[in-house]
């Protein structure tokens, strides 16, 4: 007897289906710029425009944005003259390169394979899932460096303890993305998004300072929060309903057998070439005057340091790799290095395709101003709405989950949304971080469902490494129960800890004014 699939299974299944029923993913992606480029010109014909408050250089400006067609003259030179600009400036494509060559090196040299195999039989079977959920949380310290090297690992480590792969990535992808706003520690966007409030603010009161740490007692809550349902989400909904393990695709991992007395020596001269870099890194970064340190002598937030994080990253790899492969005999000299570096950019090609076509999309629709004339319009709305402040928070938290559906950037969004929902809730007596912390909120939950995403496309190439089949359907079915289940969850941690009066940041009032 064949076993019944439940309702809510169908759906997920349906999702896919009709996903990867689409067109391969590449062309998938120039459609939308096709359609873009339509829509553009259509809008602009009809005048479409909004009008607001916009934050620019650090003022508040009464600003009127109008669609910009890509069938002008201007519009089609942009088209041709900038995408080559668009994508060589693509988030995604340096970090992920720069880090492959270090992670391929380690990868082929055995050194991962033999890794995991060592950590797999140390550690309990039943902490990997909360173990890879909450180290794609804390990753975002190091702001966007958990998508290139964490989730692929996530997958790996799923795989070397029998589990699906493609669980292990959507665990790390939803620590990682949809708990972007959670952490224990203060990341690169905490200040980011204070900045662009603190100009927000200044439309009402200009004595007002915006903390820093203004959201950071919630946001630590939220780690545990996230990690908890994340973990219970991939363990009782998504790996349940993936195929069984053996039809996965992959290649090339070691299986679980012993680890050999010479695959030891090799883990303990990695071992001890990581400990060397990292050593050499930690004496760098000692000195006030270090050149890994701002102006200002800070090591955290947008520092030197933070921006060379992906090379030190790929190094990390690297040299314990080399020195893993030297001992092992995978490597018998630099000439065998360097071809595993190369063959690790060849098997890029396809995330190369896609990321091209994906780069032009996400800029043609910036280009457009469609995706701001929505927010503008969106908070309008809202500001004319008359409902209560419960109500009202909670509908902005999902207003901000449905905005990010159009625009990836947390700060873009947020310049837009600030000067009208900061001053509103200000006016409603509440302070301008709790705003914040709910933009935060609604912003990261749809973050693993949207292909506006900078990192998406990357995502889905590594799902087809285990997966040639999977599509936009497969990652979107997948994700999606992460991204209810963080929607619902957070908001109503957010409604209990409103109701309780907790504070929500380091010296940061819950009403306004304090």
């Amino acid at each position: 007897m064949s076993k019944k699939i439940s309702l809510y299974n169908r759906c997920l299944n349906g999702i896919e289906q009709v996903g990867n029923s689409l067109p391969h993913p590449t062309v998938l992606f120039a459609l939308f710029t096709l359609a873009v480029i339509g829509l553009s010109a259509l809008c602009a014909a009809l005048g479409v425009s909004a009008t607001g408050s916009l934050v620019s250089g650090g003022e508040l400006k009464q600003t009127t944005v109008a669609a910009v067609s890509l069938l002008t003259k201007e519009g089609l030179r942009y088209l041709f003259t900038g995408a080559v600009g668009n994508f060589t400036g693509y988030a995604p494509l340096g970090m992920v390169l720069v880090a492959m060559l270090g992670v391929g090196v380690a990868e082929q040299s055995g050194l991962i394979d033999t890794l995991l195999k060592a950590l797999v039989k140390a550690a309990p079977a039943r902490l990997l899932t909360p173990m890879t959920v909450f180290l794609g949380v804390m990753s975002n310290i190091a702001s966007d460096a958990g998508y290139v090297i964490l989730i692929p690992l996530g997958a790996m480590m799923f795989r070397a303890c029998g589990r699906h792969p493609i669980a292990g990535l959507a665990a790390a992808f939803a620590g990682v993305s949809g708990g972007f706003s959670a952490n224990l520690l203060i990341g690169t966007l905490d200040p980011m998004l204070a900045g662009i409030t603190q100009a927000a603010v200044s439309l009402l009161d200009p004595g007002y300072t915006v903390q820093v740490m203004g959201n950071y007692l919630f946001l630590v809550a939220s780690t545990f929060l996230i990690t908890a349902v994340g973990t219970l989400i991939t363990d009782r909904v998504v790996e349940p309903r993936l195929e069984a393990f053996d039809t996965i695709e992959d290649e090339g991992h070691a299986d679980l057998a012993a680890v050999t007395p010479l695959q030891k020596r090799g883990l303990r001269n990695a071992g001890l070439a990581a400990a060397c870099f990292a050593a050499l890194v930690a004496a760098a970064c000692l000195p006030a005057d270090s050149f890994f340190r701002s102006d200002t002598g800070a090591l955290l937030g947008r520092t030197p340091f933070l921006d060379s994080l992906i090379v030190l990253i790929a190094l990390l790899f690297f040299l314990p790799g080399a020195a893993y492969g030297l001992t092992v005999g995978t490597y018998r000299g630099s000439r065998d290095v360097a071809e595993a570096m190369s063959r690790s950019m060849a098997s890029m090609g396809s995330f190369l395709a896609l990321a091209f076509v994906s780069a032009q999309f996400i800029s043609c629709f910036g280009y457009t101003n469609l995706g701001t004339i929505l927010a503008l319009k969106g908070a309008a709305f809202f500001r004319s709405a008359n409902v209560g402040l419960i109500p009202l928070m909670v509908i902005f938290v999902l207003f901000s989950a449905f905005m990010n559906l159009f625009m990836g950037s947390a700060s873009a969004k947020w310049n837009i949304l600030a000067p009208v929902f900061v001053p509103m809730f200000m006016l409603l007596g509440y302070s301008p971080e709790l705003c914040q912390l709910a933009y935060r909120l609604g912003d990261s939950c749809t973050n693993i469902i949207t292909p506006m995403m900078a990192y998406y496309a990357v995502i889905l190439v590594y799902a087809q490494r285990y997966d040639k089949t999977a599509g936009i359907g497969t990652l979107t079915a997948t994700m999606l129960p992460y991204s209810i289940a963080f929607l619902v969850c957070w908001t109503v941690m957010l409604i209990a800890w409103l109701s309780l009066g907790l504070p929500i940041g380091v010296g940061t009032p819950l009403f306004y004014p304090a």
